[in-house]
């Protein structure tokens, strides 16, 4: 029944008879009939008292099982190889918050009332077709620059100038009669109102990867209908979306006024007309993230830094011609793979992603660390064939870093503490 090696396959199904409503991701689909195990040997154990949530098979899969509100199932299926780290947790970590996103998803664009009760089965497939396109979005693990849908925390983009931003996002939101609007700029966030960075950490996460599925349709403004999974499951919002410049959008969350028109009309110019400049500024700072006051060491392939009090992150790939290291594309890779690793081994996850109080994990996902040591590991460090990974935690910051094979082992410390000195103390962040 096997994928080939990394793909990942979502099934979803009704809860209660089993019925496929879609099956999104890896090229090649499984057949009915392992669709209809998979629901089957799920149900056989819930029949018997016995909750099923993941397992392994023979050779190195891992299928992954979650029920949502009782209406709905999400059957996670991956070939292998794929993300886990080289562990059999962080590979179900990984595809947990797979589902966990995916059903979020779904609340955001349909609404929870709508999933929780299937009175017309054909009916909630048709609506669910509005959702694969973010859905896809979440499926697409080697998507460079975008590591949200597994942190948890919003992928940020420090801007040079961000005072004039961060006035300009709040005068026009508020003058859009809202408290809740951002500025997005290559798909991530630049600056963001107060109420923004309130909702919860999940809700950040999926609007930006909203607007950026928005962004790829090529409109240049649009005015959809949003649920917020966690503050309002049941009560739609409208979020304003309008493109600025190529690869940078603002938009707003708000109640019935005003209309698309009035705000693309006599809004957007009046207040970000007069940035356009600061704006190309913003955008000149591109997949790096941070601006061209951070000085990064030459030894820094790659690095992931999460502010753990605010939930947010930067993350970016160094470009190198050394034949010696890993490609761009690869770094990505190894940087998701190394998080995993850290995370599920030695770093707690402070915030829960359950989706209501009685859908709580069984079980942590972060192993057990050096059972009869009461102490909290603070950093750890991982030599590959391809390069060297470092983790530094502090009360506000976790570090990880990816080092060329040519930095001593010895001095990863000093890399990582120096590397995270500069950022701080040039952005604040």
């Amino acid at each position: 029944m096997m994928l080939q090696d990394g793909s990942t396959q979502l099934l979803c199904l009704t809860a209660s008879s089993g019925v496929p409503l879609f099956t999104r991701g890896a090229s090649k689909q499984l057949p009915f009939s392992v669709i209809g195990s998979l629901n089957g040997v799920h149900m056989f154990g819930g029949g018997q008292g016995v909750l099923l949530s993941s397992c392994e098979t023979e050779r190195g899969g891992k299928v992954v099982w979650r029920v949502f509100q009782d209406s709905v199932m999400l059957i996670a299926v991956n070939g292998g190889q794929g993300g886990g780290g080289g562990s059999s947790r962080g590979e179900e970590l990984s595809l947990q918050r797979l589902l966990e996103n995916v059903w979020s998803s779904m609340v955001l664009v349909l609404g929870q009332d709508e999933l929780a009760s299937v009175r017309n089965v054909e009916r909630l497939k048709r609506d669910l077709r509005s959702c694969f396109s973010l859905i896809d979005q979440l499926l697409e693990e080697k998507q460079e620059g975008i590591m949200g849908n597994l942190t948890h925390c919003a992928d940020c983009l420090v801007p040079p100038n961000p005072t004039l931003l961060q006035e300009a996002v709040e005068n026009f939101t508020q003058a859009a009669d809202s408290e809740f609007g951002c500025l997005m700029v290559h798909g991530r966030i630049a600056v963001a109102t107060e109420k923004w960075w309130r909702l919860a950490p999940q809700e950040v996460v999926l609007l930006s990867a909203l607007m950026r599925s928005l962004s790829a349709s090529g409109s240049a403004s649009c005015d959809y209908p949003v649920f917020l999974p966690h503050g309002s499951p049941t009560v739609a919002h409208r979020l304003l979306r309008f493109q600025l410049l190529p690869g940078a959008d603002v938009c707003v969350l708000c109640g019935p006024t005003p209309s698309l028109l009035r705000a693309e009309t006599t809004l957007v110019g009046r207040f970000w007309l007069p940035l356009a400049d600061t704006l190309r500024d913003c955008l000149a700072v591109g997949e790096r993230c941070l601006p061209g006051s951070v000085s990064l060491r030459p030894d820094v392939l790659a690095l992931l830094l999460i502010n753990r009090e605010t939930r947010r992150s930067v993350s970016c790939v160094r470009a190198s011609s050394d034949s010696s290291v890993p490609s761009r594309a690869r770094c990505w890779e190894l940087l998701k793979l190394f998080y995993i690793f850290s995370t599920t081994r030695y770093f707690s996850q402070e915030e829960t992603l359950c989706v209501s109080p009685e859908e709580k994990p069984q079980r942590s996902s972060c192993e057990d660390f050096a059972p009869g040591f009461s102490h909290q590991p603070l950093q750890c460090y991982l030599v590959t064939e391809e390069c060297k990974c470092y983790t530094l935690q502090t009360p506000q910051h976790q570090l990880f870093l990816l080092t060329p094979l040519s930095v001593p082992t010895f001095a990863l410390r000093t890399v990582a503490t120096h590397t995270l000195s500069a950022i701080t103390a040039a952005t604040g962040f």
